[in-house]
C-alpha cells in the first residue's frame, strides 16, 4: 500500500517549497517542488526532513491512517540510512 507524507519547509536560500515523501513496497522516494506550476524534482532529505516524516507518522498511527508495521517500516528505512552515511 502506498502512503504519502507532505509539508512545506523554508529555506532562507531556495524560498518556501513543498516536500513529499512517499512510501511504497518498502521503497521511499523524497521530491520536492516550489511553485505550483513546477515539476516535482528528486530532494535529498535532511535530518528535519526525517524528523518531520516521523513526527507526521507518529501521528497517523493512532488514527489507522497508517499501520504500526508501516510506521516501523519508515524507521527502518530511517535506521539504514543512518548506518549506510555511517560506513562512509
Amino acid at each position: 500500500m502506498s502512503m504519502e507524507f507532505g509539508w512545506w519547509n523554508k529555506d532562507p536560500e531556495l524560498g518556501k517549497m513543498q516536500v513529499r515523501a512517499s512510501l511504497h513496497g518498502g521503497n521511499l522516494t523524497w521530491h520536492h517542488k516550489q511553485g505550483h506550476h513546477t515539476s516535482w524534482l528528486v530532494h535529498p532529505p535532511t535530518e528535519d526532513d526525517w524528523d518531520r516524516l516521523i513526527h507526521e507518522a507518529e501521528r497517523r498511527v493512532p488514527r489507522r491512517l497508517i499501520s504500526p508495521k508501516q510506521f516501523d517500516e519508515i524507521k527502518r528505512i530511517k535506521d539504514a540510512r543512518i548506518r549506510e552515511r555511517a560506513d562512509q
